[in-house]
C-alpha cells in the first residue's frame, strides 16, 4: 500500500476559485438551493501503461519515476488479470502504474494541467468536449509526458502516454463540461452530444 501523501498546507488557486467562483456561478445557472447539490471534483486518477516495451523492468522503473514526479504521489505497479499469448503476456504480470490524486494535490495538480501542460501541445485546438462517460466523468489522453514542466527532456529515454480521469459528483454529462470550463479547461468548439 502506497504512503499517504502529505496535505498541502497552502490552499491552491484551483481550490480557492472553486468555493469563490464556481459554486455561486453553478448555483446561479443550475438553480441549487443547497451548496451541497453544486458538482464538485472527487478525485483524479492518472494511469499509465507501459504496452509493448521490450525492457519492461526498466520501463516500469521509468514510468513508475515518472509519474511520481509529475503528480507529486508515490503510485501503485497495475498487473495484468489475465493472459494474452498474442500480445505475451501473462496472468499477474507488472504491466503500468497508477495514482489517485485527493484534496489539495489534486488540486494542485489540475492547476498545473490545465494552466500549464495543456497549452505547451503542439498545434493544440482544446480537448474533446466528447470523452465524458455519461456519469460525469472526464477521461483525457496525453501522449507525451513532457508537456509537464517538472520532466527534465536531457533525462527522457521513452514516450510515455497517460490516460487522466477526473471524476466528479456531477450526475449529467452537461454539469460536468460546465463545471470543468469554470475550472479552465479548453475545451474545443465542438458540440457536446446528449445522453
Amino acid at each position: 500500500m502506497p504512503a499517504p501523501a502529505i496535505p498541502l498546507k497552502v490552499p491552491t488557486t484551483l481550490a480557492t476559485e472553486y468555493k469563490e467562483k464556481v459554486v455561486p456561478a453553478l448555483k446561479a445557472s443550475r438553480g441549487y438551493k443547497n451548496v451541497m447539490q453544486v458538482p464538485k471534483i472527487e478525485k483524479v486518477v492518472v494511469n499509465c501503461c507501459i504496452g509493448s516495451a521490450v525492457d519492461t523492468k526498466v520501463a516500469l522503473e521509468d514510468a513508475f519515476n515518472e509519474i511520481q514526479m509529475i503528480t507529486g504521489q508515490k503510485p501503485i505497479k497495475t498487473k495484468s488479470t489475465k493472459s494474452i499469448a498474442n500480445f505475451k503476456l501473462r496472468e499477474n504480470q507488472e504491466i503500468g502504474v497508477k495514482v489517485t490524486l485527493r484534496g489539495a494535490i489534486m488540486y494542485e495538480f489540475l492547476e498545473r494541467l490545465i494552466r500549464t501542460a495543456l497549452p505547451r501541445i503542439r498545434d493544440f485546438r482544446g480537448v474533446s468536449p466528447r470523452a465524458f462517460d455519461g456519469r460525469g466523468n472526464y477521461t483525457l489522453g496525453v501522449k507525451d509526458q513532457t508537456i509537464f514542466p517538472e520532466v527534465e527532456l536531457d533525462k527522457v529515454k521513452r514516450n510515455l502516454g497517460m490516460d487522466i480521469t477526473i471524476v466528479t459528483t456531477a450526475r449529467k454529462n452537461e454539469e460536468a463540461k460546465e463545471l470543468l470550463a469554470l475550472f479552465g479547461m479548453p475545451f474545443s468548439d465542438r458540440k457536446l452530444t446528449p445522453q
